[in-house]
């Protein structure tokens, strides 16, 4: 661990321990007080920063989008359901113009109204630059997550029509990722999106934003106006404190400092289960993967053969074994029992005769080794425990095809915005892979992090990885309407993925947790999101 982030632990460490000692006994009886992984609170101004785990906490328990997910089941995929928008149709006879129909009578937390006026103040928070509103923290994460969004306008107060760049029929997967917060929040502060921060902003969720204390904790209290009778939260109030450091999580876990742990140390989940805490996994869409850079000008991994070879050469039984179980390897973007995986020609397995005979045909072997570096973080969203992981894959990879890999540890925000960036921008520091944790739930993620239209900067295809046969099967998926032909298009496009890969496909998540057993409700919906809602205390 580098200096600098000993020296972020350290301030968190302190930071942690006066939040807690605030809590009086009351207040933590009555409070779910939550341990992320997060090294900083993420951004509370309706577009939460962190990945998906701030999606998670700061984002749709507040703030909501006009499609949302159903997270109240735990033996299948999540699937979408309807939200601040009823329902939804692509127009007569134009399959780029989505129309979106809003409920009525939805207020947000400042009792304000909900409508289409706000939908378009939102839109252009982050899609237009010259809008006093324009968010630039915010826009880098929202076009990469809705990279085919080409316009939208108000038909009336309820009625909203969103438009996109070419046909997409999977585009309400992506608008599921576009919050709106209360245009007043902006009046209020000033118009100033820093003091927004800590107003607190105003959402539609079922819980709001009472307290932000910089750098150490969110304070959320239940919504008893929340405009769905029936899904209404149960908990009074949820503090989350970013904790970046696995046994300091542990550690807060077994001293009652907190209920509730993201990602626990695998060695010590044997002990909390023996003292009576609740482990809880489940099978998640969800990729640990390293990104190949294969746009740069000098990278290795133009070459297919490399890519492929050290998908041939990674142990991951061994890494799933560091992990006590909290994974399952993956050699594919999805899993190989999803029925879209398909019946690619490669099937990776740990072989390094392979991977090495492979490696020697590209031109690389004893006397030439591979060498090069991967951008990992050192905590944060989705990353799961990315030092002693990427360790592991380090001596795995010099071991068994005399792979040389070196690091580059940042924060994991910094992490996530150099996967946007461009293959030889300087901020990658040479970097020729980045170890970024990635949803793989449906094909309109596919098609955000895949497809050649989205290249970075402008998309999330930091790969800059383009396959004919993986955009013809997207463009018959975007352009149909039958369920069948998308799904065999969804199969056909994953193959692609597997035999010319533009990642190297590490393990999927479990999604572990440690929670108090006094947490009762709680869903590991097969998602990177969780329904707070369902939760309460005894």
């Amino acid at each position: 661990m580098n200096t600098r982030s000993r020296a972020v632990l350290s301030h968190l460490a302190l930071a942690l321990a006066g939040s807690l000692l605030s809590l009086s006994p009351a207040s933590a009886e009555e409070t779910l007080r939550i341990a992320m992984t997060a090294a900083d609170i993420p951004t509370t101004t309706g577009m939460p920063n962190n990945g998906w785990e701030g999606m998670r906490f700061l984002g749709y328990p507040i703030f909501e989008g006009l499609v949302l997910w159903d997270l109240t089941h735990a033996d299948r995929l999540a699937t979408l359901r309807p939200g601040l928008a009823e329902k939804w149709e692509q127009a007569p006879g134009d399959k780029k113009t989505w129309i979106f129909h809003l409920r009525h009578g939805i207020k947000f937390h400042d009792g304000t109204d909900f409508n289409a006026d706000a939908v378009i103040w939102n839109l252009d928070r982050y899609f237009n630059k010259d809008s006093p509103q324009f968010e630039a923290g915010a826009t880098g994460i929202t076009r990469s997550r809705v990279p085919v969004l080409a316009g939208y306008k108000k038909i009336d107060d309820n009625t909203v029509a969103l438009t996109t760049t070419k046909p997409a029929s999977y585009f309400p997967s992506m608008v599921v990722y576009v919050l709106f917060t209360s245009p007043a929040s902006f009046e209020k502060a000033g118009h100033d999106w820093a003091r927004v921060a800590t107003l607190p902003a105003a959402g539609t969720g079922p819980f709001r934003i009472t307290q932000v204390t910089p750098r150490q904790s969110v304070r959320l209290a239940r919504w008893d106006g929340y405009w769905d009778a029936g899904h209404k939260a149960k908990l009074d109030s949820v503090l989350l404190l970013p904790i970046p450091e696995a046994n300091t999580r542990l550690a807060a876990l077994r001293s009652g400092q907190v209920d509730w742990i993201e990602v626990p140390p695998p060695d010590g989940i044997p002990s909390l289960k023996a003292a009576g805490y609740t482990i809880s996994t489940n099978s998640y869409p969800h990729v640990w993967p390293w990104f190949y850079n294969t746009g740069a000008a000098n990278s290795p991994f133009k070459d297919v053969r490399v890519r492929q070879a050290l998908n041939y050469c990674v142990d991951r039984k061994a890494l799933v074994s560091l992990l006590n179980g909290t994974a399952e390897p993956a050699v594919g973007w999805l899993k190989p029992n999803d029925p879209a995986f398909g019946k690619p020609v490669n099937r990776y397995t740990f072989d390094p005769a392979k991977g090495k005979a492979m490696l020697a045909e590209a031109g690389y072997g004893a006397q030439k080794p591979l060498s090069f570096k991967v951008m990992i973080s050192n905590a944060g969203s989705g990353q799961m425990l990315p030092l002693p992981m990427n360790e592991l894959l380090q001596q795995n990879l010099k071991q068994a095809c005399g792979v040389d890999v070196k690091f580059d540890v940042v924060e994991a925000n910094v992490l996530m915005g150099a996967a946007r960036l461009a293959p030889d921008n300087p901020g990658l520091h040479g970097a020729m892979a980045v170890n970024v944790g990635s949803p793989s739930i449906d094909i309109g993620m596919m098609a955000r992090y895949f497809a050649a239209a989205n290249f970075s900067p402008v998309g999330s295809n930091f790969a800059q990885w383009k396959d004919d046969k993986f955009e013809a099967a997207l463009d018959t998926a975007a352009n149909a309407t039958n369920p069948a032909t998308i799904q065999a298009s969804f199969r056909a496009a994953h193959e692609r993925l597997v035999d010319n890969p533009p990642w190297l496909y590490i393990v999927h998540d479990l999604n572990p947790r440690a929670l108090n057993k006094k947490v009762h409700g709680f869903v590991p919906a097969q998602s990177w999101l969780v329904d707070l809602t369902l939760i309460s205390l005894h």
